[in-house]
């Protein structure tokens, strides 16, 4: 029972990693993945695993599974119509409009109010149900819970076909009295449907992002109640699952706070290269997770990366917490196409598995970055080691005809079609950095993923990056990663105060630490592990700061310590602070605990060191700047110290990476390929 397999599902691919902690053997392959049914890739990979570990497709020999997977969302990212046709929603009498109403913002600024149109809501006004009842903002009940109006409404949703309910109470975050009294009713009036509360999912205050929350909650629940049992059942034994905040959680658990496993793999994807980077020499890192459909961008600083709890779902805010993640439509299945104006654009719509680009002969007929690649011939003529053969012709035809319409030759067809794909992934990663006030010069990117790789000389020169480095393996990097984490549980309360009182802070604390314990019991663990963090803010202000809080009794000094890291930090963010002025009062607004199961994680082994020049297994022609033929290396085939310069191509089985001129790429004791300029 010394093996572990993480089962990363993608767009186009699901990634497999085994880790056998006795003989420290790590087997990786890949499979393509099932849109139609997800499990059936996910089974026909730990079988193809197993067999290549040892030739048994046991089960009973596997110590743990953990799973990364969107499922449950991404009917709400690809904005499917019948996506939400399920969902209602209860809320507080005289506040039905709250959806509508939102954050009043306009993309891109006021300017653009002329032109936006506003986007459907997650639950149109006519599937918004209300209910007598009111609390005040300390929990105080003002005016009863209406049985009547609750009944009424259960009913309504019962006879309409209503089967996931989002139930969202005025200052419920304070006292959830009300909302269980509405659970309860629909328990009784409504047996069939789901329901999910705000006080359970986000116990936290502004009544917006706490509504649409809790809607996505219940809106993905009944699929991933669907597909985490046909899953339980066909492997016959418990399984975990990735949670977007870094951790893992028990797929037992998983079906009843779905919404904390929106991302997950692009998450494990996250903490993977984290740890690879780290143990490289290389703390603070941007991971850059390339796949079929979509490239995940996220920011590694002092081994940690960095989270977030204004995440978004789509276009729907989730305030749960979760590693900062940027998405771009910029995967090797995006599209290529021309606009109305007659100018080349590529993605967000992408080939996925099925069809697929139209080199991989499934019936896609739209040129794709993949297709790209292969026509210019920085990638293979096939895939997986040989498992997938590619169709060169069909996709140098393509290519061909796009150019045509275009009035461009093949070759600067293709070359475009890449290079906006770079400059998408170079925005995401503007955007995760600059953005957050970091120089995106002070990092090295970790370039992962089956296309991750493939851009990498172009982002360093687009961006100015230090350097790009490539993991092995880097098309199972988020398979990987999920071996890597902790089970992590996180609670939140709401507590707005300028004269935080140590005994109240304590008790709450004291409160989400049980529920913390309660929950890693459940799990299994003896030995917990709690993490405390606090918002606060200067009073007037509309957004908090989050900092870490210190173990141990509170105490006015735990306070003054807590204070003292609030004030750096906004002084951080910002470039100022008022630590000395009494004018500018310091608000707390929420106390957080992370509950944590530690694992143990595993190691990375050194290669051995290759003295002699690296030999390349063959040549073919590529185009860089103009045609030629270039040296092709096998990556299995290179040590330690080995360097590879440009012109040349470095296949491995599952991505590709080439060498542009001007570049060199090393590989470092991890056998990680660490690529530069030479004008650097």
């Amino acid at each position: 029972m010394s093996i572990r397999i993480g089962v990363d599902t993608g767009g186009t691919f699901t990634d497999v990693v085994l880790v056998d902690e006795e003989s420290g053997r790590v087997v990786t392959t890949k499979t393509p993945s099932t849109p139609a049914n997800p499990a059936d890739g996910f089974m026909a990979g730990v079988h193809k695993v197993l067999e290549a570990h040892g030739g048994s497709r046991d089960l009973d020999a596997v110590a743990a599974l953990v799973h990364g997977t969107t499922v449950a969302t991404n009917q709400l990212l690809e904005d499917r119509p019948d996506g939400t046709a399920h969902l209602g929603f209860v809320t507080t009498e005289g506040f039905e409009s709250v959806l509508e109403i939102a954050r009043q913002s306009v993309p891109d600024g006021y300017g653009n109010s002329y032109f936006w149109v506003k986007p459907p809501r997650i639950v149109p006004a006519h599937r918004v149900r209300t209910v007598g009842g009111r609390l005040d903002h300390l929990g105080g009940e003002i005016r009863p819970f209406d049985e009547k109006q609750a009944a009424d409404a259960a009913r309504w949703f019962r006879e309409r076909g209503v089967t996931a309910i989002g139930v969202c109470l005025l200052h419920s975050y304070a006292n959830p009295a009300h909302e269980r009294r509405m659970r309860e009713v629909l328990e009784r009036e409504h047996p069939e449907a789901v329901v999910s509360l705000s006080s359970d999912v986000l116990r936290e205050y502004r009544e917006y992002e706490r509504s649409v929350t809790t809607l996505v909650d219940a809106a993905v629940k009944p699929i991933m109640r669907r597909y985490i049992g046909n899953l339980s059942e066909r492997l016959g034994r418990p399984f975990s699952v990735m949670k977007s905040n870094g951790g893992v959680l028990s797929a037992a658990e998983v079906v009843h706070q779905p919404i904390t496993t929106v991302l997950s793999g692009p998450a494990a994807g996250a903490l993977g290269a984290a740890l690879v980077a780290g143990a490289a020499g290389h703390p603070s890192a941007i991971t850059l997770d390339g796949g079929g459909t979509s490239t995940d961008v996220a920011v590694v600083v002092d081994g940690e990366p960095s989270l977030t709890t204004e995440g978004r779902i789509g276009r729907y805010p989730c305030k749960i917490p979760m590693i900062d993640i940027v998405t771009v439509g910029a995967g090797g299945g995006s599209i290529a196409w021309v606009s109305p104006e007659g100018t080349l654009k590529v993605g967000p719509r992408s080939a996925g598995a099925d069809p697929g680009p139209i080199c991989y002969g499934g019936g896609g007929a739209e040129v794709t970055v993949t297709d790209a690649h292969v026509f210019l011939g920085r990638v293979p003529p096939h895939l997986l080691g040989g498992e997938i053969r590619l169709d060169v012709s069909a996709a140098r035809a393509g290519v061909e005809a796009l150019a045509a319409r275009l009035g461009l030759t093949p070759e600067r067809c293709a070359t475009g079609i890449l290079e906006i794909s770079a400059f998408n992934q170079s925005n995401a990663i503007r955007q995760i950095t600059v953005q957050r006030g970091l120089d995106v010069r002070d990092f090295p990117l970790v370039a992962f993923g089956g296309s991750g790789p493939l851009l990498a000389c172009r982002l360093i020169d687009v961006l100015g990056l230090p350097a790009a480095i490539i993991p092995p393996d880097p098309g199972n990097v988020s398979a990987f990663g999920l071996l890597t984490v902790d089970v992590k549980n996180d609670y939140v309360r709401t507590h707005v105060t300028r004269e935080p009182s140590p005994r109240v802070l304590g008790e709450i604390l004291a409160d989400l630490e049980a529920e913390a314990a309660d929950a890693l019991g459940r799990e299994g663990f003896a030995e917990h592990v709690y993490a405390r963090s606090a918002d606060l803010r200067y009073y007037g202000q509309a957004y908090e700061v989050r900092v870490a809080a210190p173990d141990g009794p509170v105490d006015d000094a735990w306070l003054a310590v807590v204070a003292g890291r609030f004030h750096a930090e906004h002084e951080r963010l910002y470039g100022y602070g008022y630590r000395d002025d009494p004018r500018h009062a310091v608000e707390w607004v929420n106390l957080r605990v992370s509950g944590i199961g530690p694992i143990t994680r595993p190691k990375l082994a050194r290669k051995p060191y290759q003295p002699d020049e690296p030999s390349p297994v063959g040549t073919r022609d590529v185009y860089y700047e103009r045609w030629g033929r270039t040296v092709v290396y096998r990556r299995d085939d290179l040590g330690a110290g080995a360097v590879v310069r440009g012109p040349a191509v470095v296949e491995e089985y599952g991505s590709t990476l080439p060498v542009h001129p001007g570049f060199t790429a090393t590989m470092d004791d991890y056998g990680n390929l660490v690529v530069v300029s030479d004008d650097r």
